[in-house]
């Protein structure tokens, strides 16, 4: 994990993501506290946890982004989840333990990228020798005394004949030259147990216990050298990684490292003036299964347990039917720190626009660059499309940063499908275009209701 300043963060999420200083400040001082903890010793190390947060703002605004980059900056194992998806024990459908086996799969994931990196030099001269093997296979030995002169003259003649193949082989002149590679068999699919929707890790055990029972088959194939390379690299690292290792790093991971995105969180809030209204099942009852695991526990999983005392958890919702004290008491406490996410400003959709190094405008031009077609915004073509934007946010549901994407496809619509056939390859639009492709759907409440 890459160890940055809260100062190296933030700056890197500006990079990205415009406005919500307050949360970038807040994600960026948990995450250094991370890097501070570890300089702790032993006795009080495991003494400091991680301080939660909830982000708390309407939708569009960067709250799930804000996780994401976040997680990528640093390389942590990182698993978004919604808080909505989940029912209490004992009912069917996902028990809130399994965003942790989740976030250990993508801890997995990780460690083995890593490793398949450090090993894919070495796999790939392995794969280079089963190709020349393959190629150029060793005969029997026809001589009954390797130290007769004429085992020696074959040996030579077989060693020049080799390099000569290898030389070719690494200089790509027979990638179109057939070789037969062993592949292993397709899996068995999955076991389950109907209606047992929460006996995940069951299922685990009995799909662990039918593969060891039943044999995988293989088969022989033939391709090109060009299409074995790539298997037979993958074989090789596979043989390379030390698969047990890989888990115990990815579980030690994940415990000090993984960030757990509970979206959707205000979704299980319960209001008092709702009357009790709602299935309590995925209310009241997820609330009480999620305290033990935000609080410290040790989860089962197929890998091996997993204690999410240090696991971070970011929390998210719009509370625009209930508030943060809706939540159980105890839930609320185990997230201490609060950060509201301001609504975006006009200011901030044409920042949108401009700024993040993969702004919309940026993609639409890329995409379009494929055609030969070379498209630029005026000024006020970005500023009028922000200006739109903030007006319709306004006049009906407000969906953030969402609407931009509507807005921008509907302006390039007709540019998009005509690209293949134009014959001027240098489009530049301009505010009265975007004025004449959005002004009237802007104004019609109705049709912006369903159309923008």
């Amino acid at each position: 994990m890459r160890d940055l300043t809260p100062r190296q963060i933030v700056a890197e999420l500006d990079r990205d993501i415009v406005g919500q200083g307050d949360a970038k400040r807040a994600v960026a001082i948990a995450l250094r506290n991370r890097w501070r903890r570890r300089q702790l010793s032993d006795e009080l190390r495991s003494q400091v946890t991680p301080k939660n947060i909830l982000l708390i703002g309407p939708t569009g605004v960067g709250k799930t982004e804000i996780a994401r980059r976040l997680a990528q900056l640093v390389g942590a194992p990182f698993v978004k989840v919604e808080a909505t998806k989940y029912t209490e024990v004992g009912y069917y459908g996902r028990d809130v333990e399994s965003m942790v086996r989740d976030l250990v799969e993508a801890s997995i994931s990780l460690v083995r990228n890593q490793e398949r990196e450090r090993v894919q030099e070495q796999a790939e001269t392995r794969a280079n020798e089963r190709l020349l093997e393959m190629l150029l296979p060793t005969p029997p030995a026809p001589w009954a005394d390797p130290a007769a002169p004429e085992a020696a003259e074959a040996n030579e003649r077989r060693q020049r004949s080799r390099e000569k193949m290898k030389a070719r082989l690494e200089a790509g002149e027979i990638e179109d030259r057939e070789v037969e590679i062993t592949m292993p068999g397709r899996a068995a699919a999955p076991v389950s147990i109907l209606g047992a929707g929460n006996l995940e890790q069951m299922e685990m055990d009995l799909q662990g216990m039918f593969d060891k029972l039943v044999p995988k088959s293989s088969q022989v194939r033939k391709m090109t050298v060009a299409e074995a390379r790539p298997i037979l690299v993958a074989q090789e690292i596979d043989g390379l990684i030390d698969a047990e290792k890989v888990n115990h790093s990815a579980i030690q991971l994940a415990e000090e490292s993984g960030i757990i995105f509970l979206d959707e969180i205000d979704k299980v809030a319960s209001s008092e003036g709702q009357g009790g209204r709602g299935p309590d099942v995925s209310r009241q009852g997820v609330q009480r299964d999620l305290l033990p695991i935000v609080e410290g526990t040790t989860i089962t999983t197929k890998h091996g347990p997993v204690k999410t005392d240090h696991v971070l958890f970011l929390a998210a919702g719009a509370f625009h039917r209930s508030k943060p004290s809706d939540l159980m008491p105890e839930l609320q406490g185990r997230f201490p720190i609060r950060v509201e996410l301001n609504d975006l400003t006009r200011d901030d959709f044409a920042r949108i626009l401009r700024e993040p190094r993969a702004s919309l405008i940026r993609q639409y031009q890329a995409l379009l660059a494929t055609e030969g077609i070379e498209l630029s915004f005026t000024p006020e073509a970005i500023d009028e499309m922000a200006s739109l934007a903030f007006q319709v946010n306004q006049s009906t549901q407000n969906i953030g940063a969402r609407r931009l994407h509507t807005i921008l496809e509907r302006v390039v619509e007709d540019l998009s499908f005509e690209a293949p056939d134009l014959a001027s390859k240098s489009v530049v639009i301009d505010a009265d275009q975007v004025r004449g492709r959005l002004q009237e759907l802007a104004e019609d409440e109705d049709l912006s209701r369903f159309i923008l």
